[in-house]
């Protein structure tokens, strides 16, 4: 007789444990279910600022650890801690929109661990009527994307480029010694102050936007620029050892810890804290070697 279908029903809407035990093999299996968070997600306007419950369910399937057990060593076995640091660690990464997104990452940190074989994760938002909208991810190591496999990006330079850095005579001087040392990730200064808000929400946009159209100003100079928005577009151009401009908006609109002061020196150093930047060069130097 073959094996139950997992994904017909009754298993299509069975938990994930029972769906990890209908799809057979032989392997230990262990859990987390029914952990409840207070999340911001979602990719509608209403959702930001705001917290809704989501509830997630895993099964890390595991390759059998006999001695472990045998000898009561915890080091040995994939731990429940890893279970919820994974959920721990997706959400403080960053906001995400949509829930297939938290999940891949979920997954893909449980099976960061040696002994994880496969992984099962359910989210599901409760709030949003009287059901819940969900999604189910199932993922072995192999499934991960060849991203996700990737070596930790390089450490890269970050400078703080002063105003009118597009205009400036020694850009391509500037650009010639750190090519030769790259990676590194340049932010740009806006020539004038942003245009003011009533909102503080509004306010912060305009700040970004500006920004960001400065690093455009600025990537027009020279094709070894590129601007780059998203933590993939980052961490790609690290690896490549590129010289990158940063558009600032999505990150740290996305991020858990975005910081309060939105000005380009700031902001320099917070997204050098998150990339454990080599060194950091505020505009003042920057403006220095311009004119040099």
């Amino acid at each position: 007789m073959p094996p139950p279908d997992p994904d017909a029903p009754p298993h299509a809407f069975a938990t994930p444990l029972e769906r990890a035990q209908a799809s057979g093999g032989p392997r230990d299996r262990i859990s987390l279910t029914e952990d409840i968070r207070e999340v911001e997600i979602g990719a509608f306007q209403g959702e930001r600022g705001v917290t809704q419950r989501i509830r997630f369910d895993i099964v890390a399937e595991v390759m059998p650890a006999p001695e472990a057990v045998a000898g009561d060593d915890v080091d040995g076995i994939l731990s429940y801690d890893t279970l919820i640091e994974a959920v721990d660690g997706a959400l403080a990464a960053e906001r995400v929109n949509l829930l297939e997104t938290l999940a891949e990452r979920i997954a893909a940190r449980v099976l960061g661990h040696a002994s994880a074989a496969r992984v099962f994760v359910r989210i599901g938002k409760l709030d949003r009527g009287p059901y819940v909208l969900g999604v189910e991810i199932v993922r072995t190591r192999a499934d991960l994307p060849e991203a996700t496999r990737m070596p930790e990006a390089p450490r890269p330079r970050v400078l703080c480029l002063p105003a009118g850095a597009h205009a400036a005579g020694g850009l391509p001087r500037l650009l010639d010694r750190l090519a030769a040392e790259a990676p590194a990730l340049l932010l740009a200064t806006p020539d004038a102050p942003a245009p003011q808000a009533a909102t503080a929400t509004a306010q912060r946009r305009i700040d970004l936007l500006a920004i960001e159209q400065a690093a455009w100003q600025v990537a027009a100079r020279d094709d070894r620029l590129s601007v780059v928005a998203t933590r993939t577009e980052l961490d790609w151009s690290l690896r490549q050892r590129r010289l990158a401009l940063w558009a600032p908006g999505r990150i740290v609109g996305d991020a858990t810890d975005a910081p309060s002061d939105l000005g380009p020196e700031a902001l320099a150093a917070w997204i050098a804290a998150r990339l454990d930047a080599r060194d950091v060069t505020p505009a003042a130097a920057v403006a220095e070697a311009l004119s040099s």
